[in-house]
């Protein structure tokens, strides 16, 4: 018996849209780093981009649980001495691009390396209710209704 190892022209990709309303950011971006990976499908390959394409609306209405939205914090540093800098996810939902939580979250559950950055490439992360990807005829991925836990 040998290990199945999947080739480029063997992999199909489809594409999904989720709408993150009222959902848990920690649940909906580890579901959504899975099918990013590829690792709901029988066919995953460690070493290939076997994931899907995900479309995801509604960002900025993702929820957090206890007092996150006010207490977590996001750090960045400028590159100077003493240029630590920080913001709340609560002014960054509220903010000019409140679909950066979601990416982040998504991202920092994600593989870093190359193979990690081309999987991201397939995440679409959209702040309100409509998105340019109409065409790809993308099926919807109800996140909420997988486990009663996922929608506060």
């Amino acid at each position: 018996m040998r290990t199945y190892s999947a080739k480029p022209s063997e992999i199909e990709k489809k594409w999904w849209i989720v709408d993150a309303e009222g959902v848990v950011l920690g649940r909906l971006a580890s579901i959504l780093a899975n099918y990013l990976r590829g690792k709901h499908k029988p066919t995953f390959t460690p070493h290939m981009d076997c994931g899907d394409n995900i479309v995801v609306i509604n960002a900025d209405k993702v929820k957090l649980t206890g007092r996150k939205r006010t207490q977590k914090t996001y750090y960045w540093h400028t590159g100077y001495p003493g240029g630590i800098k920080s913001r709340t996810a609560d002014k960054i939902l509220d903010g000019a691009h409140p679909e950066r939580v979601l990416t982040k979250a998504v991202e920092r559950m994600i593989t870093r390396g190359p193979l990690g950055r081309q999987q991201m490439r397939n995440l679409r992360v959209f702040a309100g209710a409509t998105h340019t990807h109409e065409a790809q005829q993308p099926q919807v991925l109800d996140v909420a209704a997988m486990n009663p836990k996922n929608k506060r």
